[in-house]
């Protein structure tokens, strides 16, 4: 085979990489943003993506124009327009779940007195879509679109305990820093976990606070969210409710919210049609022979 046409098949089967320099920045001004939740002027989002005023300003404007991008007209400084998030919910399942979630997290948070919060897989990492502040005086809440880490929080390890093989151990291969050691430990957490169908333990940023965590399942049993309060205990004796007597109320109302996403509980294992069949099958020719060996035996 000659050289040209070795060359001209290697062409052919890379991969093809398409570029477009003016969405890619649009991206880049978002997630540039995402990190100055009080928001940046035009100069500093170019400085910050080291371009230039003339190679960022248009893409800001027509950004700002389109309503992903909110302007403060005292500081001129730009920040994230939350209609992303409201996009973001319409175009994925987070925006059913949301809906379908919302009345019991509220009914939970005032009955208990605790905050909650609605955990969804994104990624490698984990998202907080949802949360509820309990009616007392005092709260510990989570921040809506907080980026969870997966393998060391809570709600995290409930999803990665219900989760898809393939994508807990792709998880858990990216955690460069988690030595071989810790991720046995983990994994066995997880069985664990998985085992008992939930899991209740100290948080491991916040000192008196227990988290506990429930799976929610979607419609053919796949885990979808967490959703966790972040149990405070109160030094006062004023509290109701406890982390045991919470656990049970987060477990019922998880049950709920998976209920109405079309999750339902199997008494037995499912097994494929074909040997379900077979099976039938199989029983149904047994009860035949019983019946003939029933009216040839004596009265």
């Amino acid at each position: 085979m000659s050289p040209s046409s070795t060359r001209d098949q290697g062409l052919r089967s890379a991969p093809k990489t398409y570029s477009a320099p003016a969405l890619e920045r649009g991206f880049n001004v978002i997630e540039l943003l995402a990190q100055a939740p009080r928001g940046l002027t035009a100069s500093e989002i170019a400085a910050g993506l080291s371009l230039s005023i003339g190679e960022i300003f248009r893409i800001i404007v027509v950004m700002e124009r389109r309503r992903w991008l909110s302007k403060d007209p005292e500081t001129d400084q730009y920040s994230v327009n939350p209609r992303i998030l409201e996009i973001v919910f319409r175009a994925t399942p987070a925006e059913e779940l949301t809906v379908m979630a919302g009345p019991h997290m509220r009914e939970i948070a005032d009955r208990i007195d605790q905050s909650c919060h609605l955990v969804m897989p994104n990624g490698r990492r984990g998202l907080v879509v949802l949360r509820q502040q309990n009616p007392g005086d005092t709260a510990f809440i989570v921040r809506l679109g907080a980026d969870l880490d997966l393998v060391r929080s809570c709600s995290g390890q409930v999803l990665l305990a219900f989760g898809d093989e393939a994508w807990v151990d792709d998880v858990l291969n990216a955690d460069t820093v988690l030595p071989p050691k810790d991720r046995a430990a983990l994994i066995n957490r997880l069985k664990l976990v998985r085992s008992r169908g939930f899991e209740m333990r100290p948080s491991s940023r916040i000192h008196g606070v227990t988290d506990i965590s429930y799976p929610i399942f979607g419609f053919g049993g796949r885990v979808v969210a967490a959703l966790t309060i972040p149990f405070m205990v109160c030094i006062d004796g004023s509290q109701t409710f406890d982390e045991y007597a919470a656990q049970a109320e987060l477990a019922s109302t998880s049950k709920r919210i998976s209920r109405e996403l079309g999750w339902f509980e199997r008494d037995e294992p499912i097994v494929p049609l074909s040997v379900e069949s077979r099976a039938r099958g199989g029983a149904a020719k047994a009860k035949s022979r019983n019946l003939r060996l029933k009216d040839n035996s004596p009265a």
